[in-house]
């Protein structure tokens, strides 16, 4: 092995000269004198490397203590290639930061929104021909039926909702009841109360409040149950024993909730109804007689099927995303939680948004 050439530092008022080798074995003799000499130097003085004989890495970092790569000069281009990899490495981004003024990172924001929302949405469009296509090859073939999973899941996303959406679309008739008996009594008309709440809840929220309930309870079971299997690689054991997730775990779900929904719609009809009514009979001096008599010239069941029209759809969306939602989880717990999250979101936005174009194309078409 080659002896050692003792470095050196020699400054002459125009240039400091260094040389001899920069190496490891000499850093710690090399940092105290490069410690004195940049104490007194000046920033506009340029460095001459000519005279090194070998440079490392170690080298390097303490001749960028002197300067910059910019201000040393004489060395060969491996050796300052060697340098501005170290430079790159060690020293500070001397790039001034990017003044933001708002108006930009909005535009960058709302671009990266509308991006992620168009991906979104084309992934939900995939997944549900992917559905569609496999239900179509899985029905008519009773053997691939799953009736142990659809039973189970039907007792989940229906009878055990039971309770809540009644509930719910109770209390909701009595306080539209109360709001309407108090806004109607001005102008003499409390008696159509019965009509206001026989058309909100025969057409919009007997259907649209089970929707949501079921967003918030069933979708993100769904994303929870199929995410949790996503992230113990349960699903991917499905597909090592040659089964198609999507038929396992997607169609029982789906399948279920297509029977489910409508039936929660009808009991939320009934219930809202009845919360009307009872409100109608202690406050309004409306005998339960008198309201089903006026309910019935409305024209209910005209407005009833409206109602239950869309009660499959919101199933249908439901199930998509929440299933979706569940096979995009990355395998962390975080995931599945902002999966989750982002089911819910995403079936409620779904449910009023289809429910606010079917309103509009029922009054089109006068119905």
């Amino acid at each position: 092995m080659p002896e050692a050439t003792p470095p050196f530092l020699r400054e002459d008022g125009e240039r400091l000269s260094v040389g001899g080798d920069w190496t490891l074995a000499l850093a710690a003799q090399l940092a105290g004198a490069v410690a004195r000499q940049r104490a007194g130097l000046p920033e506009h003085l340029r460095i001459d490397a000519s005279a090194i004989t070998r440079l490392d890495t170690a080298g390097a970092r303490l001749l960028l203590d002197l300067a910059d790569p910019g201000r040393i000069d004489g060395l060969d281009p491996r050796r300052h290639a060697l340098l501005e990899a170290v430079a790159r490495a060690t020293l500070p981004d001397a790039t001034p930061a990017r003044r933001d003024h708002g108006l930009l990172e909005l535009f960058e924001r709302t671009g990266a929104a509308v991006r992620a929302i168009t991906r979104d949405a084309i992934r939900l469009v995939g997944f549900i021909g992917l559905v569609l296509a496999t239900l179509a090859r899985s029905l008519p073939d009773p053997r691939r039926w799953r009736p142990t999973a659809l039973a189970y899941h039907l007792e989940q996303t229906g009878l055990d909702a039971v309770p809540i959406v009644v509930l719910l679309n109770f209390l909701v008739g009595a306080v539209v009841a109360f709001l309407g008996a108090t806004v109607l009594k001005d102008f003499g008309a409390t008696i159509y109360t019965v009509e206001l709440i026989g058309y909100s809840f025969l057409r919009e929220f007997g259907v649209l409040l089970t929707a949501i309930l079921i967003a918030g309870r069933s979708g993100s079971a769904f994303t929870a149950q199929i995410g949790s299997m996503k992230a113990r690689e349960e699903i991917d054991a499905i597909r090592t024993l040659g089964l198609d997730p999507v038929e396992v775990l997607v169609l029982p779900r789906l399948l279920a909730l297509l029977i489910a929904l409508p039936l929660l719609t009808l009991l939320a009809m009934l219930a809202g109804i009845v919360g009307g009514a009872v409100v109608g009979a202690l406050s309004m001096d409306i005998s339960p007689t008198l309201f089903i008599t006026r309910l019935h010239d409305l024209g209910a069941t005209r407005h009833f099927w409206v109602g239950m029209s869309k009660a499959p759809v919101f199933a249908f969306l439901i199930a998509t995303i929440g299933c979706l939602e569940g096979f995009k989880v990355s395998g962390s717990a975080a995931s599945v939680g902002t999966h989750t999250t982002s089911s819910v979101v995403q079936a409620i936005f779904m449910a009023i948004l289809v429910d606010a174009l079917a309103a509009v194309f029922f009054m089109e078409i006068d119905v």
